[in-house]
């Protein structure tokens, strides 16, 4: 499974920016795909994840409410949406994809992108 982002860039606090995700390769096998992001000094954080049939979501805290994940099977894509953004959001963001295949869990990471957040 390959994964490519698309989508960061800098924004004023308030803002909005769509995150994409496109996977290819055995995109069949995914059962989680997720968000997470990464701030200069800190560790990777998860933001949000959602199962392949887009059913169920999860969110961090700090980003309910004001981000939406969502899927489209259809182009092998996942997105983030991203609206009332703070400086605090301010990370390189990576898309994360999960399969277990005979109990074996299988993971996934893209390069990421870059989110910027002025205030």
């Amino acid at each position: 499974v390959q994964l490519v982002e698309s989508g960061g860039g800098l924004v004023q606090a308030g803002g909005s920016l769509r995150l994409s995700c496109a996977a290819s390769g055995s995109t069949f096998s995914i059962n989680v795909m997720g968000w997470y992001r990464q701030a200069p000094g800190k560790q990777r954080e998860l933001v949000a994840t959602i199962t392949s049939g887009g059913g169920r979501t999860n969110y961090a805290d700090s980003v309910k409410g004001r981000f939406t994940i969502s899927r489209d099977n259809a182009k092998n894509t996942m997105y983030l949406q991203m609206n009332s953004l703070k400086p605090e959001d301010t990370a390189v963001y990576y898309c994360n994809a999960r399969s277990w295949s005979i109990g074996t869990l299988y993971e996934y990471w893209g390069q990421g992108t870059q989110v910027t957040v002025s205030s």
